[in-house]
């Protein structure tokens, strides 16, 4: 029971913030950056367009309707108007769902979250920009946080294990470099040394995405050497943090009474490793895992941009340059909610990982 009540708080403690980060997004974009609908029309002064935009988009409304319209298009559970006329009418947008049972003047539905239109790609929802564009993210920083993460640990063990050598030095200093290096610096860096200079060598171009079409346009193919660069790129910074997370957690529990008792057990270095030390010196690079995958979610802008890749964080610059508010408010959302996610899962990995966390719950 104190987990399901600890998991239960966990959720109401992730909606709280998912509501304050929609909050915010809104005030941000709405409040504080002027006339959407003017800036979509480029400042251009068409009255009659202008109207048209503010009523499709709900933007004729005072601030006040048009949170509550946000809040309603975003919640799951969600009230829409009979009348055709109302921005709420369920038909008059692309909303997914079914409808539960009538309430006033309207009727109230289950549906996905509405994320709105894309204002510069002909009507297109957010939804479906965002999900063209999330699973290439998602795919570079899947592959950018396992090599960091396989690479850190194995790193960071030896190192421990040889501290003081010249193995342990050495990568402390390019742990340290790594993380100082700014990512849009290094993509730069890497993009110039790899992928122009040395292009020769290894055979990879410094822009591309995950799919490329053929030079006779028949079709796309899957171009996974367009993915080495930019994964590398991504992956530096988390990496020089996992090595040193690694070590300092793994001397300090090689400290411990218990590794002493092990040697003296006649256990050798690599059981000690295998199974003690790892797993009670996990929970520090865990935290960092969580916190850095999250983050390269928005992260990747920059990486995305420089190496031309169909990212979420490439359609982001995009929408920017476009004035396409509600990509740019549906992408930043969706990040926040990956956060949340992430960081709900990472505590139940903290249970798993350290027995005095799940006994402190029971």
């Amino acid at each position: 029971m104190s987990f399901l009540r600890s998991t239960i708080s966990k959720l109401g403690q992730a909606i709280g913030v998912l509501f304050g980060v929609a909050t915010l997004i809104f005030i941000l974009f709405n409040v504080l950056s002027g006339d959407p609908a003017r800036m979509m029309m480029d400042q251009r002064e068409d009255e009659e367009v202008l109207a048209a935009i503010r009523a499709k988009y709900g933007l004729d409304q005072s601030l006040g309707v048009q949170y509550l319209y946000y809040l309603n298009d975003l919640s799951p559970i969600s009230w829409h108007s009979d009348n055709a006329d109302d921005y709420t009418n369920y038909g008059n947008h692309n909303y997914v769902g079914a409808k539960l049972f009538g309430v006033g003047d309207g009727d109230l539905y289950l549906k996905r979250p509405y994320l709105r239109e894309s204002m510069q790609q002909q009507g297109r929802s957010v939804g479906d920009v965002i999900g063209e564009t999330l699973p290439n993210t998602a795919v570079l920083a899947v592959s950018s946080i396992l090599i960091a993460i396989l690479l850190g640990i194995f790193i960071g063990v030896v190192s421990a294990l040889k501290k003081d050598s010249f193995f342990d030095r050495f990568w402390t200093v390019v742990g340290t470099l790594g993380m100082s290096l700014p990512s849009f610096f290094s993509a730069i860096l890497i993009a110039w040394l790899f992928g122009f200079v040395l292009s020769e060598y290894t055979g990879l171009s410094m822009t591309g995405s995950l799919y490329e079409v053929d030079d006779y346009g028949t079709g796309r193919y899957l171009a996974l050497d367009n993915l080495i660069l930019p994964a590398l790129t991504l992956g530096i910074r988390p990496l020089g943090v996992i090595i040193q997370l690694t070590r300092s957690s793994v001397l300090e529990t090689m400290g411990q009474d218990y590794i002493r008792t092990a040697r003296a057990k006649g256990l050798s270095t690599f059981q000690i490793v295998r199974r003690h030390v790892l797993r009670n010196s996990m929970n520090p690079v865990v935290t960092a895992v969580s916190g850095w995958f999250a983050s390269m979610l928005a992260g990747a802008v920059f990486v995305e941009y420089i190496f031309g890749w169909n990212g979420l964080g490439r359609q982001i610059v995009d929408a920017l340059n476009q004035k396409d508010l509600p990509v740019v408010m549906g992408a930043v959302l969706t990040i926040a909610a990956l956060f949340v996610v992430i960081n709900v899962l990472v505590d139940l990995i903290y249970r798993w990982l350290d027995p005095r966390i799940r006994s402190s719950h029971s």
